[in-house]
């Protein structure tokens, strides 16, 4: 809206492949970023990559045609790519089962479209040499880099490392995420582990969520700004619209995740209830007729609830997973389906269908009631894991060591381990 597509000469669909591109990069880098998190000090690699991603949105505003916003864009998916699986693994590190929901929903969240909403309107209201959308990422990637200085700076690879805690307040770190039961760092990649993964029923099912989930993420985050204009306001007014997404997004997804953090086993029907909410909206987005403006933008608002169930669900594979390889390769899947699902969202938004974008919709719908049976099914499968191995235990009186919690055997061959659902 602030004159990308005409700058760069974007025809046709190019601007949904702009949207798609990135998270090609995402996917070929995935293992390697894997593997990367299994031999290197995770914050080092953290700090690296956030670095790297400052300089490529620098570089963002020196592209001149689709094929520079392209090759940028691939390269900023493949740095992405570790950022999450990261943030995940060093959650539970350290924090609690029970802490982890509240915890991912601080992280994972949509509130950079207020900081970056507050930003983009002024600097629409700038008149400098460089157009708005070119000096927009050259501030942006400034604090980029500012963040991974104080990441750097303050974030440990590990709570034993963390150089401003006392040896007690280490020990107090371990002692607490003790009964999570999912071991700790362990750098040797155990071959066994993966094909546990990959043999796992739960894996794939929590992989279609990901992805039918993701599609509308990656349709709405692209075509955000060109839905709003669609519905005829400026580009300026359209930067300040776009702020309370991420504020509904935001507290809508903390209220879930404490309501999961209260409720034991009860993220599962939580994610699937939740997401009637934006399935009612993509309904109201295909049917309201054009002129119902005001509709239409408090149903795209309200759409923006489809972001907490998937956060909710991040904290599935950490509470779920024990053994450092399975862990690492049930994040790699879990975000592989993420990124198909961000490569095929933009592509349900045609440019021959604009301004209604109505196809859109439809499939929104499609892939909510997919989220919704996957999850579900999920959950009925780790209830009924559980329940199997209550019974084991009281037929054969089994004991949980303290040694066990700490170890690098997976949640198979731990049998006092018990799934969140």
């Amino acid at each position: 809206i602030y004159g990308m597509e005409t700058d760069t000469h974007l025809t046709g669909n190019q601007y949904s492949w702009v949207g798609s591109i990135f998270y090609f990069g995402y996917l070929l880098f995935e293992y390697p970023a894997a593997l990367l998190i299994q031999r290197l000090p995770v914050a080092k690699l953290y700090v690296g990559m956030v670095f790297a991603w400052a300089v490529l949105m620098l570089c963002t505003a020196a592209t001149q045609n689709f094929a520079g916003l392209a090759t940028v864009r691939f390269l900023m998916g493949m740095l992405e790519a570790s950022v999450f699986p990261i943030s995940s693994i060093l959650t539970v590190m350290w924090w609690k089962t029970s802490e982890q929901p509240l915890r991912v929903a601080f992280w994972f969240n949509q509130l950079s479209s207020v900081f970056s909403g507050v930003v983009s309107y002024g600097i629409g209201h700038t008149h400098t040499a460089l157009h708005p959308w070119r000096l927009l990422f050259l501030v942006l990637g400034a604090f980029s880099i500012l963040w991974s200085i104080v990441l750097y700076i303050f974030l440990p690879d590990s709570p034993v490392q963390c150089w401003y805690f006392s040896d007690r307040e280490k020990f107090v770190c371990l002692e607490r995420v003790k009964d999570n039961n999912t071991g700790m760092e362990d750098k040797t990649i155990k071959w066994y582990q993966v094909r546990e993964c990959l043999l796992d029923p739960k894996t794939w099912l929590l992989a279609l969520f990901s992805l039918a989930q993701n599609i509308p993420n990656g349709g709405l985050v692209t075509f955000s700004a060109l839905i709003v204009t669609g519905l005829g306001y400026s580009s300026l007014i359209t930067t300040v619209l776009g702020i309370p997404t991420g504020v509904l997004a935001t507290v809508w997804q903390i209220l879930l995740s404490l309501i999961a953090s209260r409720i034991p086993n009860s993220r599962c029907f939580i994610i699937a209830v939740s997401n009637f909410v934006p399935m009612a909206c993509a309904i109201l987005m295909w049917k309201l007729p054009r002129s119902n403006k005001h509709g239409l933008l408090a149903s795209y608002y309200v759409f923006y609830t489809y972001w907490a169930p998937y956060v909710l669900s991040t904290s599935l594979p950490m509470a779920n997973t024990s053994g450092h390889s399975k862990k690492l390769t049930l994040n790699a899947i879990f975000f592989i389906a993420y990124c198909v699902g961000n490569i095929i969202g933009p592509q349900v938004f045609r440019s021959t269908d604009a301004p209604s974008y109505s196809h859109g919709y439809e499939g929104l719908l499609a892939c909510l009631v997919i989220a919704i049976v996957a999850i579900s099914a999920y959950g009925v499968l780790c209830k009924w894991e559980n329940q199997r191995r209550d019974h084991e235990q009281q037929q054969q009186c089994v004991t949980v060591s303290e040694d066990a919690a700490f170890s690098d055997l997976t949640d198979k061959e731990k049998r006092s381990f018990r799934y969140t659902y």
